[in-house]
């Protein structure tokens, strides 16, 4: 009787496609050899981002202009509101006036700025900065969400990280993202389970990228309309084992 019970727990679990959970499998237990380059694309500046700007220099009386972007608030903190890039890609400065930023990185931004700035202000020291740095994580992971980024660079690792990473049904072997930049929007499919991920333009993120992790084949198994009556067919077939077994025993 034990070899039927073990017969029916094969045949519920047998189905059940084989799952590959580990991220780049593909690299070898030895150390030598596995140094690989990551591909590091840095984010630059779209339409809509919100920046903060900050200049300092040997004049007080300058730098008070360049505070535009801080409010004090009604609690008494001081807020930044930041500059909005327009459909121009400019940003309209203090002093200075429009700004095109679009396009550029935030250390390339610094230095436009501190070039322009160099016309008005000695020895200008400007930071720059992202407020609206976010991406959203969705699909087979436990904590799906939009996320802030306080810096200007984020992995797809550390992104699923914060999302709580993939549930068991999640595809390792096929994460889409989805990227805009400008007017174009771009897609790409990446494979977990492969080394050559990490060369991949897509495996750093950008401000307002997607994560999608698509739930494998069993996931839309376990939820199909067929397996309505599987917890009914499991009731009967452990039913008739209990009744063939009390036929036996008599």
């Amino acid at each position: 009787m034990k070899n039927f019970y073990l017969f029916l727990a094969l045949c519920l679990t047998g189905c059940s496609a084989s799952r590959n959970l580990v991220y780049f499998s593909d690299l070898n237990q030895k150390s030598e050899g596995n140094e690989v380059v990551v591909a590091e694309l840095e984010p630059k500046i779209q339409k809509s981002d919100l920046l903060n700007i900050s200049v300092t220099s040997s004049s007080l009386e300058s730098n008070v202009l360049f505070t535009a972007n801080v409010t004090e608030s009604r609690k008494g903190n001081y807020e930044k509101e930041g500059y909005r890039v327009n459909k121009n890609g400019e940003i309209n400065f203090p002093v200075v006036g429009n700004v095109k930023l679009e396009g550029l990185t935030i250390d390339q931004a610094q230095k436009a700025l501190t070039a322009q700035l160099g016309n008005y202000v000695k020895k200008p020291i400007v930071n720059v900065q992202f407020l609206n740095f976010k991406v959203t994580v969705i699909g087979e992971v436990n904590h799906p969400s939009t996320l802030q980024v306080n810096s200007d660079k984020i992995t797809l690792l550390e992104a699923l990280g914060m999302a709580g990473d993939m549930t068991a049904y999640g595809k390792r072997n096929n994460v889409l993202v989805i990227r805009e930049m400008g007017d174009k929007r771009t897609m790409a499919r990446l494979n977990l389970n492969k080394k050559e991920t990490l060369t991949s333009p897509y495996f750093y993120l950008q401000q307002n990228d997607v994560v999608y992790v698509e739930p494998d084949k069993a996931k839309a198994l376990e939820y199909s309309r067929s397996n309505t009556f599987r917890p009914l067919v499991i009731a009967t077939i452990s039913a008739v084992a209990v009744i063939t077994t009390a036929f036996i025993r008599n």
